[in-house]
């Protein structure tokens, strides 16, 4: 509340009323201890706004002030030009009148005499934690109850109680709004695609190792890769010896680069996934408190046990769409098999963010939503954070469509998904893929305790205590039974609309209707289901970028030999110009597909280059590879890092900068950089391990 006002205007903010409540609840203690209390409070209220500020890039209150970072949801236009002008309003809707009818409940509840018999008790409510007869809480007990009991079983009269409990919810979320329709005839459910073909669609949310259990991470990746959908590793880094194997993540997440991104690393995906942001706590990224840091984590991550992580942003220092083209670029080289993801958040002008991610040649944008959860984050990070996915996914398919993009790139959705019609209607509103997080983590034994980031979880699931993570109760055959169970839902509701695959309903936005309710007519959904002509789905393998990188692919096919028999050592003497980008990145890759992170031997390949280098010189660079820059330097200098050695020494040294203000040895995990010359602004910015020697 505070950072609203001050984000509207506000100067300065007396909370009278909690000044009130905390002098009534202080009202036995002596003065020094009233007054003490007071003061806790005030630092709370500060340490707050800091922490909102700082999701938003932003260090002082005078620069916070008016800065109206904020989208409307659900107000009537009215209220929006009055109360909070300049602000983004979406899906316009309730007035003064509901607004005054849900203040007046809301203290009448609060007035309750529950508390009589009690002193100094303030009524608590289920706002954080569900509590039956408070505030709504998708995640209910009866809910998490019917999710796991349907998993255990496989039963479709278990899993009906959660089509109970979930699609009749009744006008919770945006898409409780809409009822599904058709105006063809139903088709028999043996026309419609296989479980098979809709299981490639379906992968779980990037949740860490560290963020969850060992026990919970694996389990997730069998399951996934049983059935043929996909599990992403999270940005914290993956045990080499589930490479190869079914405990394979098949998406591999980049957020800080520094968080066990290693060539191995990348070279194991099918597809590789830039954490821009995160819908259910936007402008933090991974939050990993230092006591869930083991030994094992640490080690993953290449830190030390007991350190707090958290991906600082903007991730990856990605400043500008040509910053993210670049690091996309980098993916591209260094695992040119795998599909590279953007990860976008909800939010009014996702679309614009969108359609330049597209431009940048990334194979996938994800449309992440607010209604996920995460297991790390603490409490304050998971209110008021990030939109609904249906705002952010129909904005973006349908930008992508005015500018021709659609069929460049592959749309996915997540947060909060749980049954098949919730799948089924992402896909009408333009999503192909779809991701599920929170509920993944229910079906394996998750019972929302809400101790993500107390390290505490008693069910073994989020938590790197070896005592509760023996509680582990989760099991693969329990996923492969619920997702068969929702994947057996979808191929109902195709063949009662009368289609036979996802693919032909994908963006098909006249399949739904707002439904007959007095509620809904106080909202405007036009904004919403609107349609423009285009391509509803990617109809390309890969959006390939310009710059196809012929020059090192040439490079490759000599170097090869020396890359699968590295007795011989090997030199290379070329010209380089700075339209190379990501120079012995590809290198790199074809290195860790053969030998892994271990690489080759120091000093198997040399690569003695002369002009001036383009960006990214040396990412993710393999052990063995020696690159000797006689010339200057460009922008992201041994980004990722793994090993080998980078030299760069000025031709006319004493009066040209060898180096400029770059960041260099970003996320580096080894190997060393040395400069000959002078060197610009924030140089080894955010080195995890490797080496930095500069003479000049």
């Amino acid at each position: 509340t505070a950072a609203v006002m001050i984000a509207y205007g506000a100067a300065a903010i007396f909370p009278y009323v909690l000044y009130y409540t905390v002098e009534q609840l202080m009202e036995n203690e002596d003065e020094t201890e009233s007054k003490a209390t007071l003061k806790r409070f005030r630092r709370a209220m500060g340490a707050g706004l800091m922490k909102i500020m700082s999701k938003m890039g932003i260090s002082t209150i005078s620069s916070y002030r008016n800065s109206r970072l904020f989208d409307a949801i659900g107000l009537s236009e009215e209220i929006v030009q009055e109360c909070f002008d300049g602000t983004q309003g979406l899906l316009p809707g309730l007035g003064y009148e509901d607004i005054d009818a849900r203040l007046n409940a809301n203290h009448k509840r609060a007035f309750t005499s529950e508390f009589d018999d009690k002193k100094n008790v303030l009524y608590k409510g289920g706002y954080y934690k569900y509590r039956k007869g408070e505030e709504f809480h998708d995640f209910s007990r009866p809910t998490i109850t019917a999710i796991q009991k349907c998993a255990e079983t496989g039963s479709k009269e278990d899993y009906a109680q959660v089509q109970r409990l979930v699609n009749d919810r009744d006008k919770k979320f945006i898409r409780d709004f809409y009822d599904v329709k058709s105006t063809k005839k139903p088709i028999s459910i043996d026309e419609v695609e296989p479980l098979s073909e809709i299981f490639k669609r379906f992968s779980t949310a990037a949740m860490s190792m560290g963020s969850i259990s060992q026990e919970a991470h694996e389990t997730l990746a069998v399951a996934m890769n049983t059935i043929g959908g996909k599990s992403n590793s999270g940005e914290g880094g993956e045990n080499p010896a589930r490479y190869g194997t079914d405990k394979n993540s098949a998406i591999k997440q980049v957020a800080s680069g520094r968080f066990g991104v290693t060539p191995e690393y990348l070279r194991s995906a099918q597809e590789l996934q830039i954490k821009v942001a995160q819908g259910a706590k936007p402008g933090e990224g991974g939050q990993l408190p230092g006591s869930k840091v083991s030994p094992l984590i640490a080690e993953l991550r290449f830190t030390k046990p007991g350190v707090t992580l958290i991906s600082p942003p903007p991730h990856h220092d990605i400043y500008s769409i040509e910053d993210l083209a670049q690091l996309i670029y980098d993916l591209k080289q260094i695992n040119p098999n795998a599909k590279v993801a953007v990860k976008l958040v909800s939010t009014a002008g996702v679309g614009t963010i969108a359609a330049g991610v597209a431009k940048a040649y990334a194979d996938k944008i994800i449309i992440s939503g607010s209604d996920g959860g995460t297991g790390a984050a603490p409490i304050g990070s998971i209110r008021f954070a990030g939109n609904p996915w249906e705002l952010g996914l129909i904005e973006a398919h349908n930008a992508l469509k005015a500018n021709n993009l659609r069929g460049q790139v592959t749309v996915e959705t997540d947060g909060g998904l749980k049954t098949g019609l919730d799948v089924v209607k992402a896909a009408i509103l333009g999503a192909e893929e779809y991701a599920f997080g929170t509920g993944a983590l229910v079906i394996v034994g998750c019972v929302m305790l809400r101790v993500c980031h107390l390290n505490t979880c008693a069910v073994g699931v989020a938590t790197q205590d070896e005592k509760l993570r023996k509680r582990f109760s989760g099991n693969v055959q329990k996923v492969i039974n619920y997702f068969t169970l929702m994947a057996e839902e979808v191929r109902e509701i195709l063949a009662e609309l009368g289609y036979t695959s996802l693919e032909e309903i994908i963006g098909q936005n006249h399949l739904l209707e707002v439904i007959d309710d007095e509620f809904a007519k106080k909202f405007n959904f036009d904004k919403i289901l609107y349609d423009i002509e285009g391509e509803n789905t990617c109809q390309v393998p890969f959006n390939e970028p310009y710059d196809q990188n012929e020059y090192e692919k040439e490079l490759v096919k000599e170097l090869m030999p020396t890359i699968k028999d590295p007795s011989t050592a090997i030199v290379i003497e070329k010209e380089i110009s700075n339209l190379n980008r990501s120079f012995a990145t590809r290198i790199s890759g074809e290195i860790a597909a053969l030998h892994g992170n271990a690489g080759l031997p120091d000093g198997s390949i040399t690569l003695n280059m002369k002009g001036s280098t383009g960006q990214s010189l040396g990412a993710f660079l393999s052990k063995g590879i020696n690159i000797n820059i006689e010339g200057a330097g460009n922008d992201y200098i041994g980004k990722g890092m793994h090993g080998g050695q980078i030299v760069i020494t000025s031709s006319k040294a004493g009066h040209e900068f060898a180096l400029g203000g770059n960041t260099c040895l970003y996320g580096a995990t080894g190997g060393t950089l040395y400069v000959h010359g002078q060197v610009g602004e924030r140089f080894a910015v955010r080195n995890s391990g490797a080496t930095t020697v500069v003479e000049g």
